[in-house]
């Protein structure tokens, strides 16, 4: 949906008619469904195009969502399968669809990912009480290239922060965003193993404190993007208020329980 909206008028709406009368059904009806309700897909990786920790044998990653807030939790509850992309043969024409949904935040929209690989770095929160002071030390930011990064001379622990560690949006593996709190053990809950990132859900791409995680081929044609649409969030995505959703797998077993992380 990122390329569509790219290539429409910069004058023209938000959503198109198809959009509106998909959401439209999706949400109308009660404000609450007593019966089953079926979870829409989030995502679907190969390993052939992006990496993640997967059970034996695995190389496709599915990941779906239950498209309501539950108790204790302000985001969908998810449900992750690994499976064999050579079995998968029957291809259901119609995929169930909830009858309900709490969010038009909570219903993604189709689309293809461009994968890109980058280089990131871990929160300050977790780096040794040594390692943040010499971030803190402006001297060793003196051949940061100028013209990108005067803005932060007098805060280089910001230029890290936003420029440098824990890259936003959607993103496989990498370091875990921390900031709604710092960071604490992650254990699996069927082994105690302590877990790593397997997917981030974010809110937005980036914004205009991050532009610098912005592909270069969005520079130019994010100015063509319709006046209302975020142009850092083409997803249309929300968790709890521009959060992001961090699912967090078993590095020693990829197919135990996974854990759920709003930051």
């Amino acid at each position: 949906m990122a390329a569509e909206r790219q290539r429409r008028d910069p004058q023209a709406p938000e959503y198109t008619t198809e959009e509106l009368a998909t959401a439209e059904r999706l949400l109308a009806g009660s404000p609450w469904f007593d019966g089953p309700i079926a979870m829409l897909p989030v995502a679907q990786l190969y390993a052939r195009d992006v990496p993640f920790p997967s059970p034996p044998g695995a190389d496709l990653l599915q990941v779906l969502w239950c498209p309501f807030d539950h108790p204790g939790r302000p985001h969908p509850r998810t449900a992750v399968f690994w499976r064999s992309s050579s079995t998968v043969t029957d291809v259901l024409d119609a995929p169930p669809e909830p009858p309900v949904v709490q969010s038009a935040y909570y219903l993604p929209w189709p689309c293809l990912l461009s994968p890109e690989q980058v280089t990131e770095y871990p929160n300050p929160l977790e780096l040794s009480e040594e390692l943040q002071e010499q971030l803190a030390d402006e001297s060793r930011w003196e051949t940061v290239d100028p013209a990108r990064y005067d803005s932060y001379a007098d805060d280089p622990e910001e230029l890290y922060l936003t420029n440098l560690s824990t890259a936003p949006g959607w993103k496989t593996g990498g370091w875990t965003r921390w900031g709604v709190t710092d960071p604490v053990p992650r254990p699996c809950p069927e082994c105690g193993t302590e877990t790593v990132p397997l997917l981030t859900i974010g809110s937005s791409e980036w914004n205009s404190h991050s532009e610098s995680w912005m592909p270069e081929e969005e520079r130019a044609r994010s100015t063509l993007l319709p006046l209302c649409t975020p142009r850092w969030n083409f997803t249309m995505i929300d968790i709890a208020g521009g959060r992001t959703l961090q699912l967090h797998v078993c590095p020693a077993s990829p197919d135990h329980p996974h854990i759920a992380l709003v930051q």
